[in-house]
């Protein structure tokens, strides 16, 4: 849990299109670098992020089983594309459409993640908000949070293989 008690306000923050925001982390998610557009964006300063684990910016409304999905792929060293929704320090939030992928040294080893995030599409906000809100209702209905959140994760690959698409181009659908 963040240090810094954030409630979401229900405002939505925008970037630009064209712009990008950026983060590196360690192997345990701890922040080691954030571009300015990350900091103006997320409303902290670089002295606040780095160090702090990524999930400094995590909104309430996302579902664990996103990044369920996310952190099995990248510790499998692939790459993944996904719709995410994040909070700023002031409790604002906003979507970004996430490309993440581990850093690799010279004898192939993980050394640590890079995220580079843009501006999503408004419609593909719109199919990812409805679908992340079925997530969380799943993942919150059960009393272990555990449970819920691989209840949720099953509903997900269950609906992929019900539509007979892999996740990314379910993704790329939105």
């Amino acid at each position: 849990m963040s240090k810094y008690a954030v409630r979401p306000t229900g405002r939505e923050s925008l970037f630009r299109e064209g712009e990008l925001i950026v983060s590196k982390t360690d192997l345990k998610g701890r922040i080691t670098y954030c571009n300015d557009v990350f900091r103006r964006i997320a409303g902290f300063t670089e002295e606040e992020l780095l160090g702090a684990p990524h999930s400094i910016i995590r909104h309430p409304d996302m579902p664990r089983c996103v990044f369920k999905l996310l952190w099995d792929t990248i510790e499998a060293k692939g790459e993944i594309f996904a719709y995410v929704i994040n909070l700023a320090k002031n409790g604002d939030h906003y979507w970004v459409l996430a490309h993440v992928t581990p850093t690799l040294d010279a004898k192939g080893n993980i050394v640590g993640y890079h995220s580079n995030r843009r501006k999503p599409r408004p419609e593909a906000v719109a199919a990812a908000a409805g679908l992340y809100r079925e997530l969380k209702a799943i993942e919150d209905a059960p009393s272990s949070r555990k449970e819920g959140m691989q209840e949720a994760y099953a509903h997900f690959i269950d609906l992929l293989a019900k539509k007979g698409v892999s996740y990314d181009r379910f993704l790329f659908s939105l």
